[in-house]
């Protein structure tokens, strides 16, 4: 059988948009969060998280649920000629949903950490909230984000469960990395599959190599402006 690289193409293209995408909806979860103290905090906090602590095939499932062609949303879509389920859509929705609690949590927790005194002299200074966030909170949780958005990036590459469930296994088009190697195992490919799995290895020890890299260095010269 002819060696493909679509799987590889179709996993890093569906990461990269899925972590820009949870980049942005995870910085302002939590930057909402951080902000608010009401009732609804504890109810969105599990509907934030929840992804993380449901198996992979019940959290495709409820996005069948929600997609599917009698749902609302489904005819919805049906209505504007948009074909969701068992697409490439599909694939980054999936990765998305499921990357989405690592990076809120990471981002929250950094953003928690923050100097409230600093924000107030922003806005003392008078600078918005939105200035306040990006050129003050941001910066100092920098570390944080970062970290939260290597682990988003990881979770959206190894993605399994919730892909096979609403976007199938199209070879060229949803078949991922994770799926190419289950479906090449049970065919006994097992090079083939092994390939994959060396393919996967490799590009997340980079991603976390890189990271633990600029941590040291940013370590560094921290040290070096206090001394």
């Amino acid at each position: 059988m002819e060696f493909s690289l679509a799987p590889l193409r179709v996993s890093v293209e569906t990461s990269i948009v899925a972590t820009g995408i949870t980049f942005f909806l995870g910085l302002a979860a939590a930057n909402w969060r951080t902000r608010t103290s009401g009732r609804c905090g504890p109810v969105m906090d599990t509907l934030f998280i929840v992804p993380l602590a449901l198996p992979p095939t019940v959290v495709g499932y409820l996005l069948l649920l929600l997609l599917g062609r009698s749902s609302p949303l489904g005819k919805a879509l049906e209505s504007l000629g948009l074909q969701v389920l068992f697409s490439w859509p599909a694939t980054l929705i999936a990765a998305t949903v499921v990357a989405f609690p690592l990076m809120y949590l990471s981002a929250r927790g950094a953003l928690e950490q923050v100097n409230p005194s600093f924000l107030h002299a922003a806005r003392t200074l008078g600078a918005s909230e939105w200035t306040a966030f990006w050129k003050v909170a941001l910066p100092l949780a920098w570390p944080g984000v970062l970290a939260g958005t290597i682990l988003a990036f990881a979770r959206a590459l190894g993605e399994f469960g919730a892909t096979l469930m609403i976007a199938g296994n199209i070879p060229g088009k949803t078949q991922t990395l994770p799926i190419a190697i289950f479906f090449a195992a049970e065919a006994g490919n097992m090079r083939q599959a092994l390939a994959w799995v060396l393919i996967t290895l490799g590009i997340a020890s980079a991603a976390l190599v890189a990271f633990n890299t600029w941590g040291r260095r940013r370590r560094g010269t921290l040290s070096g402006t206090r001394g």
